[in-house]
């Protein structure tokens, strides 16, 4: 494998803190969506908000999905998160500062910030932003592929909630 496309993305219930992360990796975009659906994986992250819930789904999308492939020569990120890619930007005032704030303060996720660094230096690592909930006429290959994420996110998330619900 020398190319992996990675999906990410989340839902969060901001009441419980509790969201799910999912993520599809694959080698190309010409395979069917319909064959991709039992590929997205799911994880619950507990005390987290949506901000923090892309960056976890991403990092453990690296860990679990592609970090034991030593033959990966470049990494395509899609995802809708902004904070992840205003990361890229934010780089080299965030290390001068040493994760710290204005006030001084660490800032409270600065170590998964430096996981995150950590991860794109350590491949060819190109992250493109994609526009969630698009029409279905407005999509092509790659949001169609985006939205199997979104859903089973979502879903996850839903089938939690109704557990909960279900249990009391």
């Amino acid at each position: 494998m020398n190319n992996v496309i990675l999906f990410t993305d989340g839902s969060v219930d901001t009441k419980t803190h509790i969201g799910f992360g999912a993520y599809l990796a694959i080698e190309n975009v010409e395979i069917p969506a319909i064959e991709l659906i039992a590929k997205v994986k799911t994880k619950q992250f507990d005390n987290t908000s949506s901000t923090l819930l892309e960056m976890q789904t991403l990092l453990w999308a690296i860990d679990d999905g592609i970090s034991s492939n030593r033959n990966i020569i470049k990494l395509i990120i899609y995802t809708d998160s902004q904070n992840i890619l205003g990361l890229l930007t934010r780089r080299k005032t965030l290390e001068q500062r040493d994760y710290y704030a204005n006030s001084g303060k660490r800032l409270k996720n600065a170590t998964m910030y430096q996981q995150f660094y950590k991860v794109i230096d350590r491949y060819d690592c190109h992250i493109i932003k994609v526009a969630g909930h698009k029409p279905l006429h407005a999509k092509n290959d790659i949001d169609k592929i985006f939205t199997l994420v979104d859903k089973a996110s979502r879903l996850a998330l839903r089938s939690f909630r109704c557990g909960k619900i279900a249990s009391k």
